[in-house]
């Protein structure tokens, strides 16, 4: 009885291992194909792009609870243009044995367009931001089809840069409201561009 238990652990550790290095090899695929296919960054200063290592951890499963009829409001961005948004839900997890909680946003122009008229925003800053990453905060895109059962999955290793992070005064990127702070280090995702000393 003891060998057959011994087995079934070992079989379990065996199939979660394979899981994690699934999962870091499709977060390694994700992180190559955003550099290969930046907007912004091009040529030899993608060598200047850099992330976090893949980090199974900062994947996280968060209670969405729906914002009725939110009220359309205007974000501050890094240029002159403000844009306008409204909270489309609150996301609830727990990280780190914290339990934190993020908006998640609504674009109004996005609502306009059939292509991205799904599609949500979940800007951050962290205990990283300034220091390792970006200082205005960084971003995470989901869309309301992901949204299922009231529940959300939101995966930091894919947490990107906004385009005012490579390029000043050209961009209007929306500042993160000062609710989307988390008093934790999010190491998962993009750090700050450029040289890394």
């Amino acid at each position: 009885m003891k060998k057959n238990y011994f087995l079934l652990i070992f079989a379990f550790s065996l199939t979660e291992l394979n899981a994690q290095s699934s999962y870091k090899d499709s977060i390694t695929t994700f992180v190559k194909s955003y550099v290969s296919q930046h907007e912004v960054v091009k040529g030899n200063d993608r060598k200047y792009l850099h992330f976090y290592s893949p980090d199974p951890r900062y994947r996280v499963t968060a209670r969405f609870e729906k914002k009725e009829n939110g009220s359309w409001f205007q974000i501050p961005t890094s240029g002159k243009i403000k844009k306008t948004y409204r909270v489309f839900g609150v996301l609830h997890f727990t990280i780190h044995d914290t339990l934190v909680h993020l908006n998640l946003y609504q674009s109004q122009d996005l609502m306009q367009n059939d292509q991205y008229k799904n599609y949500l925003f979940l800007p951050f800053t962290d205990l990283t931001t300034g220091v390792e990453t970006y200082e205005s905060g960084r971003y995470i895109d989901l869309t309301t089809e992901e949204i299922k059962n009231n529940q959300v999955i939101i995966d930091f290793n894919k947490a990107y840069n906004p385009y005012c992070a490579y390029v000043s005064g050209v961009y209007n990127c929306p500042v993160p409201p000062r609710e989307n702070h988390l008093n934790i280090a999010i190491k998962a995702g993009e750090k700050k561009y450029g040289k890394m000393h």
